[in-house]
């Protein structure tokens, strides 16, 4: 949630910041100004009223206590009206508050000065690319037949017993899912991350902390006799654990990494690209979150995109880096860099993970705050990124490592799976 301060402060800025990202309301940010001005105005009259009230309070009791009844009884018969409009006044203030409240979360956050102008995925920026593209054998095949011939993930098991995008996993698959997931906890461990093991589903207010509610709704499967959301990523349980904490200045940087099942409507998706395990329901995934000083959080994002692509590395993966468009961002970053694989079979680019800088969108609605070097406290930056989400990275080492003698697995996940082919 951005700050209605710097709103007020920077409003050319914000209203060109906006368009970078495309935003289809840029009146919201007027109306958020107004409605600010409409608190103070109402805030600073409430305080009269009550300043009159105890000051005839204080007045009242000192006549009283002189004696002189007459005189207090005839302040206190105009300390009723008082009442009467300090109630009123505290009614409309708290019905500003919250309609400012309702604007201000429809606005997204702000993209970061180095986010391309753009609307489509097409308009994002190639900052790299690295590893050559493989050359299969002929005959070679995608990663949902490759699924079939070796019997590793069964499709249509999984729609019979909840429904598409939910697929099985068997055997060396089964396997190969659990290698990746420990091998990319441990390489989060080298790199200074605590793990934790969190709940799977989320309460409103933890949705609406990290920005996806109001915003995801339809991307999230609700239990409404509970009330509670299905986790979209662990991002969500992750960060919240800090929500309505102060942390002291010499904690940070927080680093936490953890291991989930995500859970995903993916409404109106369908077509060829959603094959197999290209778009799912339901997936697993490995999560980095940081909290840090402002100073030092887009060096962390640079930290965190290359851990990410020393995974990709040691998996032997092609890889390309982008950095998205404002039009192609989420509501709640300022910054994302995404990962894509080579799909040597499908012959396209799969998006594997997903690197965001958040500045203080999300910590402005956590209260997430540290105390700096003057002892004052300031919000924080937070970051998450996926080290790495298992569907496509399981679809692209299946059609990419493909041989006439089966499918070999990388070298580095060998004491993982304990198993060099499948075949």
């Amino acid at each position: 949630m951005l700050q209605v301060s710097y709103i007020r402060d920077n409003r050319e800025q914000v209203l060109e910041r906006l368009a970078v990202k495309n935003f289809k309301q840029p009146e919201l940010v007027d109306e958020v100004i107004g409605l600010d001005d409409k608190r103070r105005q109402t805030q600073t009259q409430l305080d009269n009223v009550s300043a009159q009230s105890n000051a005839a309070a204080k007045q009242i009791g000192e006549l009283m206590r002189n004696g002189k009844k007459e005189e207090a009884e005839a302040i206190k018969a105009n300390t009723g009206k008082w009442k009467e409009e300090g109630k009123q006044l505290s009614e409309l203030l708290g019905a500003v508050e919250q309609e400012l409240q309702d604007k201000i979360v429809l606005l997204p956050n702000l993209p970061h000065a180095s986010v391309p102008k753009g609307i489509t995925p097409e308009e994002n920026e190639v900052v790299l690319e690295h590893g050559a593209i493989p050359a299969l054998p002929t005959g070679s095949l995608p990663h949902w037949e490759l699924a079939t011939k070796y019997n590793l993930i069964d499709f249509e098991l999984g729609v019979k017993i909840t429904g598409a995008g939910f697929p099985v996993y068997k055997g060396k698959g089964a396997k190969l899912q659990r290698a990746l997931i420990a091998f990319f906890l441990d390489e989060a461990e080298k790199a200074g991350y605590e793990e934790v093991m969190l709940p799977l589903m989320v309460n409103e207010a933890s949705g609406f902390g990290t920005g996806q509610l109001p915003d995801k709704e339809g991307q999230m499967y609700f239990v409404g006799q509970d009330n509670l959301y299905l986790i979209p990523t662990a991002e969500v349980p992750i960060t919240n654990l800090y929500r309505d904490v102060i942390l002291k200045g010499d904690e940070l940087p927080v680093r936490n990494t953890g291991y989930t099942p995500c859970f995903r409507r993916e409404a109106g998706s369908y077509g060829a690209h959603v094959r197999g395990l290209n778009r799912l329901h339901q997936f697993d995934k490995v999560e980095l979150v940081q909290v840090v000083h402002p100073d030092t959080s887009y060096d962390v994002l640079e930290q965190m995109s290359a851990h990410v692509q020393g995974l990709l590395q040691k998996l032997g993966l092609p890889y390309r880096v982008l950095r998205l468009c404002g039009g192609d961002m989420s509501f709640t970053a300022a910054l994302t860099y995404d990962m894509e694989t080579w799909s040597a079979a499908q012959g396209r680019w799969l998006e594997v993970s997903s690197v965001s800088n958040f500045e203080t969108f999300q910590s402005n609605r956590l209260k997430l705050r540290f105390r700096n070097a003057e002892g004052k406290t300031q919000l924080a930056h937070t970051l998450n990124g996926s080290a790495l989400a298992l569907p496509r990275i399981v679809a692209t080492l299946l059609e990419n490592n493909q041989t006439e003698n089966g499918i070999k697995i990388p070298e580095v996940l060998v004491p993982y799976t304990r198993f060099e082919w499948i075949d």
